[in-house]
């Protein structure tokens, strides 16, 4: 069960439902005891009074002043902080790794727990700590290079069954391997060169563990996860592989609204990277477009989709590309381009190039298949036609079946409440079974 508000959080840790919470706030301040407001409260985003807040406050423990000063509902005792203030050394990332493996699979939070001051602060610090030299362990097994190659040869199949399956059942294989690589780093002897591969492996298997969190609603997980596959790809001097992950955790402020956020680390990504391929080059300077047009800084982004553009004309087969940026092809760009049109509200824009991408994704991407078909039927439904979105969104329902993701489903229902036809109509009332079919 993903936990969808700190409120949410409390009820579990105290196993209180609806009417405990009301019930509660209603033996002190004498009001109604309707166990709708708790809902609201945890659903809706609404704000209880002050007077509720400080009944329940004292249920909890919590003093007023903190009440006072945190406000809603950031005094509520949400599970802990994710802790993001290790050293930038290697001991420091060690520490931070084992941080997440302690805490990401249990936490069940479907909220962000950083944003704003947290996540710029750990971008610029990424930005201006120098990697220090790596001290090789002393204790343990010695690990050689065929070892580290065996690994990360298993790279390729978890990147395909992540996609394949969806981020909710893979993340616990993923997490187990980042375990594994982990506990290497900290018991095992190695070279430098060997110990650096490590952590570029561990900071990968970070990354996708996150990813795989963040496409099952679990957003504090994937926070937990990139943070300190962070701190790993920094010890291991890979630039590029940590602007990918800052790339990610852009992409996550984005999809919740926090797009000044979003812009700072997407910028970050862009200015940390250091020498990369042009593919790479392209792939995050149109994640810094996405920001810039969710900003509506239409001049800027613009600008950016041409430096894209011109990155990608100059990639070829011989460029040694990473592995991971092996997803961002021809398809992914128009789609990337189509989402940064759209937000711009420049909707002919948009379709045409969501058109180029579907015709060219293969079906083996479904996962990626059903996110652009949906933002084509929301294009379709922004240009007047409401019934060519109404079978985009069938299509991509029977998708979202095949390929789970909880970020999809939450796209196709918000695109289907933006339809402007009546539920009586029997095309809708098609679509409505499959989407509830997927929520269920």
């Amino acid at each position: 069960m993903r936990l969808v508000h700190p409120l949410s959080v409390v009820r579990d840790e105290q196993d209180w439902t609806y009417q405990d919470v009301v019930d509660i706030v209603a033996k002190t301040t004498k009001r109604s005891a309707d166990r709708r407001k708790a809902w609201k409260w945890e659903n809706w985003g609404v704000e209880p009074d002050a007077e509720s807040q400080e009944a329940l406050a004292a249920a909890l423990g919590v003093p007023p002043g903190e009440v006072h000063q945190l406000g809603w509902p950031g005094w509520l005792p949400d599970g802990g902080p994710i802790r993001t203030g290790f050293p930038w050394t290697m001991p420091g990332t060690l520490d931070a790794l084992d941080d997440t493996l302690e805490h990401a699979m249990p936490d069940r939070r479907g909220f962000m727990k950083l944003g704003g001051q947290a996540l710029t602060l750990l971008a610029s610090q990424w930005l201006s700590q120098a990697p220090n030299a790596l001290a090789a362990a002393l204790a343990g097994g010695s690990v050689d290079e065929q070892l580290v190659e065996d690994l990360e040869g298993g790279l390729p199949r978890l990147r395909r069954l992540e996609a394949a399956l969806g981020g909710h059942r893979a993340r616990q294989l993923l997490h187990t391997e980042l375990a594994t690589v982990t506990g290497l780093l900290k018991e095992a002897s190695y070279t430098e060169k060997v110990g650096r591969r490590l952590l570029r492996l561990d900071a990968e298997l970070a990354r996708l563990a996150g990813f795989a969190s963040f496409d099952a609603g679990l957003h504090a997980a994937a926070q937990r996860y990139w943070s300190s596959g962070l701190r790993a790809a920094h010890a291991a001097d890979d630039r590029a592989l940590g602007a990918n992950i800052l790339k990610s955790l852009s992409l996550q402020c984005y999809d919740h609204g926090l797009v000044v956020d979003a812009l700072a680390l997407a910028t970050a990504a862009v200015e940390g990277a250091g020498h990369v391929t042009p593919r790479t080059r392209a792939m995050l300077l149109l994640r810094q477009a996405r920001a810039e047009a969710a900003c509506s800084n239409r001049v800027a982004c613009d600008r950016l989709l041409s430096d894209a553009e011109r990155q990608m004309a100059r990639s070829s087969g011989t460029d040694d590309d990473p592995a991971w940026t092996g997803y961002f092809d021809a398809a992914e760009f128009h789609a990337q381009a189509a989402t940064c049109y759209a937000d711009l509200r420049r909707q002919r824009l948009a379709e045409t190039h969501f058109a180029t991408a579907l015709g060219l994704m293969p079906s083996a991407k479904g996962r990626d298949l059903a996110t652009y078909t949906i933002q084509s039927a929301r294009t379709h439904t922004a240009l007047g036609d409401a019934d060519h979105a109404v079978h985009l969104l069938e299509t991509a329902a029977q998708l979202v079946a095949t390929a789970p993701s909880h970020r999809n489903t939450a796209r196709a229902l918000a695109a289907r409440a933006e339809l402007p036809m009546t539920t009586k109509d029997p095309k809708v009332q098609r679509l409505d079974q499959l989407l509830a079919t997927l929520s269920a």
